[in-house]
């Protein structure tokens, strides 16, 4: 065992998670709670996993450029002359700038803007203007450019998600992706439509409790009343090798009225570990969330809908569903606020309790973690 993990959480309550009691225990507290923990997480399991990052729909254009932040890491999203996506540490090789700095339009090259090295966008170093003289193309001795270009990030992109691995020694992609594939089997993803994302900003929360409060179905018929029709004795579990969530079959009377202005519709709730997650919302419609980890109690949350048909495409349809949807995910945040302050309470040290029934994948996920930490 990696004698961080247990330093950090303590030796007694993670023992006390680890035993397959009929109730099992919830995480100790310092996994959300933890400065210490939350560097671990950059370190292992960030690093290593098939991590969520971005939108295919906002890299269309060659030169369309993305920063985001991985691990910590800067990184670069690029959309190349071939309109395929690279992903690249958003370094300059030269004196280690930070390249961009805002999603933009680059241009057919990537340049510097400290000293002007100029790069292709497949990564490659084409200019180092003046780098071994007075004249601009003079170059050191025995100085190699082709040794210089900019380093590549593994990435891989499903659909409209795109995801990278720092370490390079997650999986195959394809593999990673197949348990949730096969949920979507029935969608065609050549028509799909991209919506409308909602920018959700800075949620004072734990990014894991924001994967866990999205897995499990047991708060639905509680937090959202007033925003969703989906009973919990209809809903059930998803907890599957390599990808976790629930679903809900509506049993009702089809001929019961139904308000417009909830959710009540059949739906997949699905997860990848770490941070993808996607919903399916019968018959027309996904919704996919980017949870980008801030600190040990911060995350910042998008949401991106989807329609499946074109027929539900329509701009006002866009405009009543990111409505709809930021009223749910308000009141999600609520709850993982206080979940987020829960932690930080004496009562909280034993890390609680969970269903056996409606929270069996927040304990697989819960394993996960642990197991990416060893």
């Amino acid at each position: 065992m990696n004698h961080s993990l247990q330093q950090v959480l303590g030796a007694e309550a993670l023992a006390a998670f680890e035993d397959p009691g009929p109730v099992s225990r919830g995480l100790p507290p310092g996994a959300y709670i933890s400065g210490d923990f939350f560097q671990l997480e950059k370190a292992s399991l960030f690093r290593n996993a098939w991590t969520f990052v971005g939108f295919a729909h906002e890299l269309k254009q060659p030169g369309d450029a993305v920063p985001v932040t991985v691990s910590g890491q800067p990184v670069l999203l690029v959309c190349n002359k071939a309109r395929q996506i690279k992903a690249f540490y958003n370094v300059c090789r030269h004196r280690c700038l930070k390249l961009v700095d805002a999603p933009c339009n680059v241009g057919r090259v990537l340049r510097c803007p400290y000293h002007s090295w100029t790069y292709s966008l497949d990564g490659g170093l084409k200019i180092t203007p003046y780098f071994g003289g007075r004249e601009p193309r003079d170059i050191p001795e025995g100085f190699d450019r082709g040794s210089r270009g900019l380093m590549p990030v593994r990435c891989g992109v499903w659909h409209d998600w795109v995801f990278v691995n720092l370490s390079g020694d997650a999986g195959d992609f394809d593999a990673f992706v197949a348990p949730l594939a096969k949920w979507m089997e029935d969608v065609d993803f050549a028509a799909l439509t991209h919506l409308v994302t909602i920018d959700l900003g800075e949620v004072k929360t734990n990014w894991k409790l924001l994967m866990e409060n999205f897995i499990e179905p047991y708060h639905v018929q509680f937090v959202h009343v007033s925003t969703t029709q989906q009973p919990l004795t209809d809903h059930y579990a998803v907890n599957e090798s390599g990808c976790l969530g629930s679903a809900v079959d509506i049993s009702r009377d089809p001929d019961a009225p139904v308000s417009d202005d909830t959710l009540s519709v059949s739906s997949r709730y699905l997860t990848l570990f770490p941070n993808f997650v996607l919903g399916r919302y019968y018959p027309d419609q996904i919704g996919v969330h980017l949870n980008v980890p801030l600190a040990a109690d911060r995350t910042h949350q998008r949401r991106a809908i989807y329609a499946t048909s074109p027929d539900a495409a329509a701009a006002t349809q866009a405009e009543k569903l990111a409505k709809l949807w930021t009223a749910v995910h308000r009141e999600d945040h609520a709850m993982c606020e206080r979940l987020q302050e829960g932690r930080g309470s004496d009562a909280a040290a034993d890390g609680g309790v969970l269903s056996p029934v409606w929270e069996s994948s927040v304990l697989e996920f819960q394993r996960l973690v642990v197991d990416a930490m060893r």
